[in-house]
């Protein structure tokens, strides 16, 4: 059974405010803080004021690709659950967890089965281990099966060109999912519709 949904890259509010109220609402909410050549990217002011709202039971996450001490002084009062860190090193990522008292997501990108194995590096110092493609911003795949071998104590979340008609064939992982393309429309904008239909499937699983 999978263990609750994240809905990445989530940039305005009427989206924001129909996830939140939604009657099946995820578990995580991804903000894009730092990386600019996504067009998920949101500037600090405008993200300052999209996440000052009531999270109730979901947790907000700010992802973060190998941010300076800049940027993580910048956020380290706005309203966020956990940092999502994309490469960053063990001994970088304990600092940041340390320093600024969050609970981490650390984003190991997979093309092969010798990548996967670098969670191993990460385990004792993450409270969840985002298994993804190499895509960054672009909506690209990999190959789930090479996860098999994972522990199953593992807190897993996967990521990595996710579609709503998949979700299903997840039933049986204990995998956190995280979508982001797959509810966008052609301009590259949240649908709600498609929003709407992931969590409604969501909660028959």
């Amino acid at each position: 059974m999978i263990k609750g949904l994240k809905i990445c890259g989530v940039s305005d509010p009427k989206t924001l405010n129909f996830i939140l109220n939604h009657p099946h609402p995820p578990k995580f909410i991804g903000f894009i803080t730092n990386y600019e050549k996504s067009r998920r990217f949101i500037e600090y002011k405008k993200l300052k004021k999209l996440i000052n709202v009531e999270r109730k039971q979901v947790n907000f996450t700010s992802v973060l690709v190998n941010p300076t001490d800049k940027i993580l002084e910048k956020i380290k009062h706005l309203n966020f659950d956990y940092y999502q860190l994309y490469d960053v090193s063990p001994k970088r990522t304990k600092e940041i967890k340390l320093k600024y008292k969050i609970k981490i997501i650390s984003a190991i990108t997979i093309s092969d089965k010798n990548d996967v194995i670098r969670y191993k590096d990460y385990s004792n110092i993450s409270d969840i281990i985002l298994f993804d493609s190499k895509g960054y911003n672009k909506s690209e795949s990999f190959d789930h099966n090479l996860l098999d071998g994972v522990s199953k104590k593992l807190n897993k979340m996967i990521a990595g060109n996710i579609q709503i008609d998949d979700i299903p064939n997840f039933k049986d992982k204990d995998y956190i999912i995280d979508l982001s393309g797959a509810l966008e429309d052609e301009s590259g904008k949240k649908d709600i519709n498609r929003i709407n239909k992931l969590l409604s499937l969501s909660s028959k699983i």
